[in-house]
């Protein structure tokens, strides 16, 4: 399994951000060949970071472009900042 993490600094209004990557966001990554889970977690202070689970390293790169593009599309005024991507093999879980 890959996963890609993506922490977003600075945002505006946390539930509204919630709303349009659960409407909008999560049905795209759904039709993405691998997926496998997707979690969108408010750290608090303006801070949210996303989690997405992919069987394959192809899928976890088409995330990144997705996410790339549905917040330049969507979400610029509540995520301001570029976030900090991590990605790679999952090597534990439980």
């Amino acid at each position: 399994m890959y996963a890609v993490v993506r922490r977003y600094e600075g945002v505006t209004d946390p539930v509204e951000a919630g709303r349009r990557v659960d409407e909008g966001f999560v049905p795209l990554l759904r039709r993405i060949p691998g997926f496998v889970a997707y979690y969108w977690i408010d750290g608090g202070d303006g801070v949210m970071v996303s989690t997405s689970v992919f069987e394959d390293p192809g899928g976890a790169e088409e995330s990144v472009e997705r996410a790339a593009d549905f917040v330049r599309d969507h979400l610029t005024s509540l995520l301001p900042n570029p976030p900090q991507v991590t990605a790679g093999q999952v090597v534990a879980a439980g």
